[in-house]
């Protein structure tokens, strides 16, 4: 008879555990469901009414599609009155910067486009900020750093130490130089500084085109220096100080409401599965998680894989011979 009552008690703690997980179950199903709806149906349900958008430019700038699709997007947007881009960028590479400010500059045809400079805008994320039509900064905000560069290691005295020798055999004495496996001779840096040059020039002619200041004014300014927030409104390079609020008073002084919300357009998350990373972001954001993880960035990982020219305010040096 005790058997049996202590079975029944079993069977009973059993239906409790299994109705607990159950109910778990469903709860994890239903924020699940509920976050790759919001996550797949975001456009239509956060962008439906007439709103100020805002676009955040963090980290190292490179040509990212995401980003440049979500610029046309709100460039076609019928419900986007105006656009804030925030920055906080060290710039990136002459490419990438190319890139996004062509497509800021073909979004501000279309409606206002500001500028809000956080911490840092400097090189190429200086030169996209030129891309808006009023530039915003906070009085200590690091501003400026126009101006290109190139770097390469040179390991030839490591290759003698440890005894390995590289040949080769090219069509052109310039042909893939400059090469780490060997000194760089004075043709070589020639071309580089020749090309170098080339995308400076590039660099100075938009800060005078976009400025109010003369290409004389803008080339004694793009020497590679950088300048506070007050420094770079005495000198022309910034229209005002402040923060999002004074972007948003220029915005609502172009003809948008000053009752309109601001809604942040986000880049679609990529992965190797495409419903998991914006699914799982979604999901976070919806149970009331950081969706933020910025570490590679902040320990400059990033940076390792940038290839080319880069208009980047102190570039790592980190593995480079002195």
């Amino acid at each position: 008879m005790s058997t049996r009552a202590d079975d029944l008690v079993d069977r009973r703690r059993l239906r409790r555990k299994l109705t607990f997980w159950r109910a778990a179950a469903f709860i994890v199903l239903a924020l699940a469901l509920a976050a790759s709806v919001r996550w797949l149906m975001a456009d239509r349900l956060g962008l439906s009414s007439e709103h100020i958008a805002r676009v955040r430019i963090e980290g190292t700038i490179t040509e990212d599609e995401r980003l440049l699709e979500v610029l046309e997007n709100l460039r076609k947007s019928k419900t986007a009155a105006g656009v804030i881009v925030t920055i906080n960028s060290p710039g990136g590479t002459t490419a990438g910067g190319e890139a996004v400010y062509e497509a800021v500059r073909r979004l501000a045809a279309e409606k206002p486009v500001a500028a809000q400079i956080g911490t840092l805008a400097a090189s190429a994320a200086y030169l996209v900020a030129n891309a808006t039509d009023h530039i915003v900064a906070r009085q200590t905000s690091i501003v400026g750093s126009i101006g290109v560069i190139i770097q390469f290691p040179e390991i030839t005295e490591l290759l003698n130490k440890i005894g390995v020798k590289v040949e080769e055999v090219k069509s052109s004495p310039l042909k893939a130089e400059p090469s780490p496996f060997n000194p760089t001779t004075d043709e070589e840096r020639q071309m580089l500084r020749a090309m170098l040059l080339d995308s400076y020039n590039w660099f100075v002619d938009i800060i005078a085109e976009r400025r109010p200041l003369t290409r004389a004014e803008a080339l004694s300014l793009s020497d590679g220096s950088i300048f506070t927030g007050r420094q770079a409104v005495e000198l022309k390079l910034v229209d005002a100080l402040g923060g999002e609020h004074e972007a948003r008073a220029w915005l609502n002084k172009q003809g948008v409401s000053e009752d309109l919300e601001i809604v942040e357009w986000k880049p679609r998350e990529s992965g190797g599965f495409p419903l998991l990373p914006g699914f799982a972001t979604s999901l976070a954001e919806y149970i009331g998680l950081s969706r933020q993880n910025d570490l590679v960035r902040l320990l400059g990982v990033d940076r390792i894989f940038l290839d080319g020219l880069l208009s980047l305010w102190q570039p790592e040096k980190v593995g480079l011979p002195e």
